[in-house]
């Protein structure tokens, strides 16, 4: 019979998508609030996805940050939920004529991979519950961050395996510092 082992905690991720500066501060209060300090984070960076465009407009920008402390990724799929809620209440408060004026999509950085939660599905998802699927973005392999085929443009950058990179030392650090290595 098989020992169960530990799971070792995550870095939780986020990221923020708006054409809207109030939108972007919002969410990082928002989550700052809720889940812990913003700790990592990216530059903002133009979102060129067209698909957004109908709910979102034109302009967007991305920017992505991690929260301490560090989370169970077991609870990945409340994440979503919790996002997803979020998204509903700032489109209900704010005087944005957009219908969908910020998108938030929670994951985490681990040692080895990148993963998003995501409502849609697909041929590479694996479905976790209450409607929201898994997606390993990218693959930590050999020193360096990899995406794959379904990997998004926007997460195939420099910008992004940086901070990745930063997620995974500093989530490294702590399970140094702590004895929290899984090992086998």
């Amino acid at each position: 019979m098989s020992e169960l082992r530990l799971v070792e905690p995550v870095v939780r991720t986020c990221a923020i998508i708006s054409r809207h500066a109030g939108a972007h501060r919002w969410a990082i209060e928002r989550l700052a609030r809720t889940w812990g300090p913003i700790v990592e984070s990216t530059a903002p960076s133009i979102f060129p996805a067209s698909f957004y465009q109908e709910t979102m407009g034109d302009g967007l920008t991305k920017v992505l940050v991690a929260m301490e402390p560090l989370s169970d990724p077991g609870e990945l799929a409340d994440w979503k939920t919790s996002t997803n809620a979020w998204e509903a209440e700032y489109a209900a408060v704010s005087d944005h004529s957009d219908s969908r004026p910020v998108n938030l999509d929670p994951g985490y950085v681990s040692q080895a991979k990148l993963v998003l939660a995501t409502i849609k599905d697909r041929d590479h998802r694996i479905y976790l519950r209450d409607g929201i699927f898994a997606e390993v973005t990218l693959n930590y392999m050999k020193g360096r961050w990899v995406h794959h085929r379904w990997t998004y443009p926007d997460y195939r950058t420099d910008e992004v395996a940086d901070f990745a990179m930063r997620c995974r030392n500093r989530l490294r650090n702590h399970l140094q510092s702590t004895g929290q290595f899984r090992r086998g």
